[in-house]
């Protein structure tokens, strides 16, 4: 009979104990945290596809027609200013320097002999003029058949990389036609588009910007250790897409980037008195973001916000909500709308100071 009455016992207090920790841990479950959105000076970082070009990028053409008779460098092959790259057969230019040469000494003989007949005047004036007008045209034709060979030999026009040579040896070239193409890549000017309510943004605030630099995502996922400057906005907007370019200059010393590459612009934008919020206190339906607003009565009302940026584990809001709201913190996805909750306030810095907000 003693031992029934302490198991009993036992049995009560196990169940009392039992239902106060689910009472408890009741309690503690349908308390939620609640916070405001925090008013603050922040800056953002956005993306832009960008595309790589060197400074300068030409393409060697032929100026004379013949033969390709020797190409001296290889594709991708870094060469500097002057070096010869390429030679046409340069024999048929050669004879009519020399043709030209030729016709340039007796016309000089000529006006020689002419002037010393005019001295006695036995000629006259004119005919002295005219001889003096042939050795000038003589001497233009030398000039001409000068270019003419000096073309025959394709040099470089600064230092620069190599690009593909198409043709080889031997073949017949035609004047104009492309030999290959040469990049100055110790720079590089990387393109991008931006919307015009960004470019608005951009030229209305260049001067309050902590950091005028852009970076550069490159297709690898990796940064330049570099940073570029804005250099340049062109002069009008792309009247299909609403865009304007933009173009920043990055130092390429390492010559890892080429001509043709592609890459994302990483541009550090200042936020004044930005409405920032934690992205776990958002839930998504159909593209639209919504939060639980909640009034002193603890009554939840699910509310549709605009966000106009993104940062890691916080959003920027346009419109949808003020300062004075208070917004569900936790537990977004156990509650609907006219739920009434018990909560506790949560300061919006405290909520903040865990995530990853850049501050001004």
């Amino acid at each position: 009979m003693y031992k029934i009455i302490i198991l009993v016992g036992l049995c009560a207090t196990v169940c009392f104990v039992g239902c106060s920790s689910k009472k408890q841990k009741k309690e503690e479950v349908s308390k939620y945290a609640i916070t405001s959105p925090l008013t603050t000076d922040t800056s953002i970082i956005k993306e832009y596809v960008s595309q790589l070009q060197s400074v300068r990028n030409i393409e060697i053409r032929a100026q004379e027609k013949g033969y390709l008779q020797e190409i001296y460098v290889d594709e991708g092959q870094f060469v500097k200013a002057g070096q010869l790259l390429f030679q046409i057969m340069p024999k048929m230019y050669e004879a009519e320097f020399k043709k030209a040469q030729a016709e340039a000494k007796a016309a000089t003989i000529e006006l020689q002999n002419t002037e010393a007949l005019a001295n006695k005047n036995i000629v006259s004036k004119n005919e002295l003029a005219m001889a003096q007008a042939k050795l000038e045209q003589a001497n233009a034709e030398v000039a001409m058949a000068k270019f003419h060979l000096s073309a025959t030999e394709i040099r470089a026009p600064f230092d620069g990389t190599i690009d593909r040579i198409p043709l080889k040896v031997g073949s017949l070239v035609d004047e104009g036609e492309l030999l290959t193409s040469l990049s100055d890549n110790s720079q590089m000017f990387a393109y991008f588009n931006v919307s015009e309510p960004e470019y608005l943004d951009y030229e209305t605030h260049a001067k309050d910007r902590a950091n005028p630099q852009v970076s550069l995502l490159l297709a690898n996922n990796e940064l330049l250790p570099y940073k570029g400057d804005v250099e340049t906005v062109e002069s009008e907007f792309d009247s299909e897409t609403g865009n304007i370019a933009f173009r920043a200059r990055f130092p390429n010393p390492d010559k890892l980037l080429r001509n043709g590459e592609t890459g994302k612009i990483q541009m550090t934008v200042p936020l004044k008195h930005a409405l920032i919020i934690p992205q776990k206190a958002t839930y998504e339906i159909q593209d639209k973001i919504y939060v639980f607003v909640v009034d002193k009565k603890g009554t939840i009302k699910s509310r549709n916000i605009h966000v106009s940026s993104e940062m890691p584990d916080l959003y920027v809001v346009a419109s949808g909500l003020s300062p004075k709201d208070n917004i569900l913190l936790e537990g977004v996805q156990k509650v609907k709308d006219d739920d009434r909750i018990d909560y506790a306030y949560v300061a919006p810095r405290q909520v903040v100071a865990h995530l990853q907000l850049k501050t001004e």
